[in-house]
């Protein structure tokens, strides 16, 4: 059982949106109601550029883009039957290379 309860702790490394907040706020001394209001004012510019079709690039952080998945045959297992699932747009984010180099270089790899 302890087994199981360090796997749940080294899984639960998480950074909410909360976190952020309050590191950004420590870090620059500005309210944290000012620094929330801008990270959520970021987060729904983001999110309207992806609903236009338009793609967000950061520089040295990485793009928020728009994926187009297939047309493809899934299953319904409950009725055992085949379902048509339609083409569709999905929303991904892409790290840039500097981005994914520091977290390999940097983050110790958990079994």
């Amino acid at each position: 059982m302890l087994a199981f309860k360090n796997l749940i702790k080294s899984k639960d490394k998480r950074m909410t949106k909360s976190d952020i907040v309050n590191n950004i706020s420590d870090k620059l001394g500005i309210d944290k109601i000012d620094i929330q209001s801008t990270i959520e004012k970021f987060m729904e510019e983001v999110k309207d550029s992806l609903e236009k079709g338009e793609n967000v690039y950061l520089r040295g952080f990485g793009s928020f883009i728009i994926k187009t998945r297939a047309e493809k045959i899934g299953r319904n297992i409950s009725k055992n039957i085949a379902v048509k699932i339609p083409s569709h747009n999905i929303p991904a984010f892409k790290p840039a290379k500097v981005f994914i180099h520091k977290v390999k270089t940097k983050v110790s790899i958990s079994n």
